[in-house]
């Protein structure tokens, strides 16, 4: 029997390791990655301003795995109906039980210009561009953050963090089209981080939707806003696998048949009907439900239930997202929500950089977690 998990974000790594904990070695496990290390990307807006992060937020997948097979291929489709996916856009793997766990790409939604001009914040080249680009500006120049959900207000924080370090001379503006910062989060959680990002002289203007993008200027409604760098974090779409879309599945995160996905790749809908927002916690969380379901398929099969004895599998583990809270940096502070309190300052940021550090143990990444730690405390 052999299990795919395509991708190896929270949610693929995730779910190898719980898996290569629960199935017997006579299953086969296979993570297909197109690189052989794993970003812990909640962390990659902090490269932007400490460049020696980089290794530290870096984990290395043959280290991360234990008896799981890697293959480092680009996942260009996946046929769930045929329990086949196609790498590099010519070999097929087929599997028994498979996960797409492939994460989401930057949305430009179509909008004239801005993924021409406009620099994302995906991967480790981004953070190095956005940086050399930021500290190339002139005296009094505009930085421009498109999307201030909590990717975009990191950045932002970043950016006012590293003026302040280095006696830079920026301005700093966030547009958000929706009505506040930090959309689809509680009301004293939006108005905390805004407090944070004014504190730090960003300019948050909301309410305000791109609508293109020159070389030099940011249109909006009514309004040209010249600019001498452009980062875009302004939504997500799905993998170029799944055609770009980001289907939505129910609370099993089954895509169909033997095919499951889990993380930013699709819209998931929990056990109590609400949508599950797309999140590192999330992707984590929904990666161990999955682990049980197909422990379960993989326990019921090797016990001889084949023939009409198929039709009784176990049914798949109902996923409940129950958020703990959220927490986002804003350059050297931080807002946290535990249950309905929220709170800043030191207590925040140790909560953020003790996450971090949690998450980074949990791969297996002991040293990459000390580092962590290392690097933040000596930034205070």
């Amino acid at each position: 029997m052999r299990i795919v998990v395509l991708g190896a974000g929270y949610a693929g790594l995730t779910l190898a390791r719980q898996l290569e904990k629960r199935l017997p070695e006579s299953v086969a496990i296979v993570v297909v990655n197109d690189r052989p290390d794993h970003l812990v990307q909640h962390e990659l807006h902090r490269v932007v301003r400490r460049p020696s992060l980089a290794d530290g937020i870096t984990v290395d997948l043959a280290d991360a795995l234990d008896r799981a097979s890697l293959r480092v291929a680009r996942v260009t489709d996946v046929d769930h109906g045929a329990n086949v996916a196609t790498l590099d856009e010519e070999e097929e793997l087929s599997y028994d039980v498979g996960a797409v766990c492939l994460g989401a790409e930057t949305a430009f939604y179509d909008l004239p210009g801005v993924e021409e001009h406009a620099t994302p914040l995906k991967r480790l080249p981004d953070a190095a561009r956005t940086r050399e680009e930021y500290l190339g500006l002139d005296a009094g120049e505009r930085s421009v953050v498109g999307g201030a959900g909590l990717s975009g207000v990191q950045i932002a924080g970043e950016l006012a963090a590293l003026a302040l370090e280095e006696a830079l001379d920026r301005e700093i503006v966030l547009l958000e089209q929706r009505d506040d910062v930090a959309p689809n989060f509680p009301a004293n959680f939006q108005e905390a981080v805004r407090e944070e990002l004014e504190a730090r002289d960003v300019a948050v203007r909301t309410g305000t939707a791109v609508e293109r993008a020159t070389d030099d200027t940011v249109e909006l409604d009514g309004e040209d806003l010249p600019y001498g760098q452009f980062v875009w974090t302004g939504g997500i779409r799905g993998p170029d696998a799944l055609a770009g879309e980001r289907p939505t599945v129910p609370d099993t995160l089954r895509l169909g048949g033997d095919t499951f996905v889990v993380g930013d790749a699709a819209r998931v809908t929990d056990a109590d009907g609400e949508a599950v927002p797309a999140s590192a916690a999330a992707a984590v969380r929904e990666a161990r439900s999955v682990a049980d379901s197909i422990a379960g398929i993989v326990s019921h099969r090797q016990d001889g239930g084949g023939g009409n004895e198929a039709l009784f599998e176990p049914r798949p583990e109902r996923f409940r997202f129950d958020a703990p809270g959220w927490l986002v940096s804003v350059g050297d502070g931080a807002v946290a929500q535990v249950g309905p309190t929220v709170f800043r300052g030191t207590a925040a940021k140790a909560l953020k950089t003790s996450v971090g550090a949690g998450y980074l143990s949990s791969v297996g990444a002991i040293e990459n977690a000390a580092g962590l730690v290392r690097e933040e405390l000596a930034g205070d």
